[in-house]
C-alpha cells in the first residue's frame, strides 16, 4: 500500500502514517526498510498487519519538469500593447484598435456605431476602456490574449 508519513517520534522512532485507503497506521523503527531516517511528509510504500506498517520504503521522487523557456517569458507577439492603447485612445470610437488586433467583427460594429450621437456616446467610453485595460494588462496576458497573427 501507498501512503504518506503522518508524523515521527523524535525519541523512540514510532510513527503514524495515513495509506491511501484513509487508515491510520503505526510503525517503529524497526519497520523502516531503508537507511535513513523517515521524514514526516515523505511518501511511502509499505505492507498492512492490522493497523501496523511494517517494510516501510519511501517512494522516488519524480524529477521536476524543465522547459527551455522561462515560465514567466513573454511569448512573442507582433502586437505591442502600447500601439493599441495609443490607437484605442486616439481612433477608439471607429475601432481601429480593434483592427490592429485582429477583432475585426467587434471593430466594424464600432464603425458602424459611432454614426450616430448615440453610438458616439457608447463607442467613446468602450475605446477609453480598452486603452486603460490595454496599458494595465501585463505583457503576458496581452501577448496571450491576442496571439500573434499568422501571416
Amino acid at each position: 500500500m501507498r501512503g504518506q508519513i503522518l508524523g515521527v517520534d523524535t525519541r523512540t522512532g514510532d510513527g503514524l502514517v495515513t495509506g491511501d485507503d484513509g487508515r491510520r497506521y503505526i510503525f517503529s523503527p524497526a519497520d523502516w526498510a531503508h537507511r535513513g531516517e523517515p521524514t514526516i511528509g515523505a511518501y511511502v510504500d509499505f505492507e498492512t498487519s492490522e493497523n501496523r506498517a511494517l517494510s516501510i520504503c519511501p517512494m522516488p521522487v519524480a524529477a521536476p519538469l524543465t522547459t527551455s523557456a522561462p515560465v514567466d517569458a513573454v511569448p512573442f507577439n507582433d502586437r505591442n500593447k502600447y500601439v493599441a492603447a495609443a490607437l484605442a485612445f486616439l481612433l477608439g470610437t471607429l475601432g481601429i484598435h480593434r483592427f490592429y488586433l485582429g477583432q475585426t467583427g467587434s471593430a466594424i460594429a464600432m464603425i458602424v456605431l459611432s454614426c450616430t450621437v448615440i453610438g458616439l456616446l457608447v463607442t467613446g467610453p468602450l475605446a477609453l476602456i480598452d486603452t486603460i485595460r490595454y496599458l494595465m494588462m501585463s505583457d503576458v496576458e496581452f501577448a496571450n490574449r491576442y496571439p500573434r497573427k499568422n501571416v
